[in-house]
């Protein structure tokens, strides 16, 4: 059955994480994506460690379901291939620095005026304008200028550096996909195009949630172990008497009493219903020391039928082989075009009547030049 995208065919300029997760998204959900790679300047992701059988897991994973075309966009034979692709293509993702696409012959008022339906998205670290669009960054940094790592961590610590990607993938990849279908729903009502400015750091600055509106109409700036969610409560992670950790998030007084009494620690259920920081504090250090007399196996069998929102910190190969996880298939067998199959990360949104499938995984480099070129220079 075809994924709800079916009939979109993306151009996909993009490199590294952001754009190439974004346009993943789409290809799973059944978009035709076309990427487009420089011969000479390699992505880093077809080369970056661990590999399975001589292939980058991170270039496999981020580039399925998409054809591969390798083109020198300095060539003025390559601009002329895209901008005869441009008339049959619905988007265009890319995400050089500003002006680097117009330079080339390949900006939105170019395209547009060969495709005016065109949908046009730029990724960038801090959009089209401001004094920062020309200025280089990472994810950290975009968290670091949005105001998201100065609530994070513990006080005298300073802000942790993530193991995920927050405002790449949370802020560059999805916010990419939700503007260019929400452009895609906007054509179809008008039959116009236009340009989507999707800044990793103004999604970042979005992701700051109710800390966010705190501050800005409350007056409050969030600090670390400042707020219920920051460690401020005693919402948060303990650990076991093997070194291992479990999360805590029985905020609510229901759960919250079903923790104390797992604990041992009834008497202090009046502690969590308080709001003073003192409180919160006291209950925090009797839940530390009680879950640290006993192993995580111990604990994931008293709160394993529990309803009181408290989970063991899985690693990421436990998290795979979890229940939860497969019965929602987000760990997949992927063709790799040659009989055998990858395990990778499964598409986290689920259609009732158009699933998304993950129809191989990233191809070679200008793996479909041929059958391209000969479409359409013939």
């Amino acid at each position: 059955m075809a994924g709800p995208l079916e009939g979109l065919r993306v151009l996909d300029f993009t490199t590294l994480l952001p754009g190439p997760c974004a346009t993943m998204m789409l290809a799973d959900m059944g978009a035709d994506v076309l990427r487009v790679e420089a011969p000479d300047r390699m992505d880093l992701t077809r080369v970056m460690p661990p590999h399975d059988r001589g292939e980058s897991t991170a270039h496999a994973w981020l580039n399925r379901g998409k054809q591969s075309l390798a083109l020198d966009l300095k060539d003025p034979d390559s601009v002329a291939l895209v901008k005869s692709l441009v008339a049959d293509y619905d988007i265009v993702i890319e995400q050089f620095r500003p002006g680097v696409m117009g330079r080339l012959g390949l900006d939105y008022d170019t395209l547009a005026a060969i495709n005016p339906s065109l949908i046009y998205c730029s990724v960038t670290g801090y959009g089209q304008t401001g004094p920062y669009r020309d200025r280089a960054g990472h994810d950290i940094n975009y968290l670091s200028l949005a105001g998201v790592s100065s609530h994070c961590g513990r006080k005298g610590e300073g802000p942790p550096p993530l193991g995920i990607q927050v405002a790449d993938v949370a802020g560059g990849s999805h916010h990419a996909v939700m503007g260019i279908l929400a452009a895609v729903v906007h054509r179809q009502r008008t039959g116009d195009g236009q340009f989507v400015d999707v800044s990793m750091t103004d999604a970042a600055f979005s992701l700051n949630g109710m800390a966010g509106a705190a501050c800005l109409a409350g007056g409050q700036e969030p600090g670390p172990e400042s707020s219920l969610l920051s460690g401020g409560s005693f919402y948060d992670y303990y650990q076991t008497a093997d070194d291992r950790w479990l999360s805590v998030g029985s905020l609510e007084p229901q759960f919250m009493q079903r923790l104390c009494e797992a604990l041992g620690l009834s008497e202090l259920k009046s502690l969590g219903l308080s709001q003073r920081p003192e409180h919160q504090q006291q209950l925090s250090e009797a839940i530390a020391e009680a879950i640290r007399q006993q192993p995580l196996s111990v604990w994931q069998e008293r709160f394993g039928e529990l309803d009181a929102c408290v989970e063991p910190v899985l690693t990421l190969s436990e998290a795979a082989r979890h229940p939860q996880i497969n019965a929602r298939h987000m760990v997949i067998d992927v063709d790799r075009g040659d009989g055998t199959q990858q395990r990778q990360l499964g598409h986290p949104i689920k259609f009732g009547r158009t699933p998304c499938e993950s129809r191989h995984t990233g191809r070679p480099l200008g793996a479909d030049n041929e059958a391209i070129k000969a479409r359409y220079e013939s």
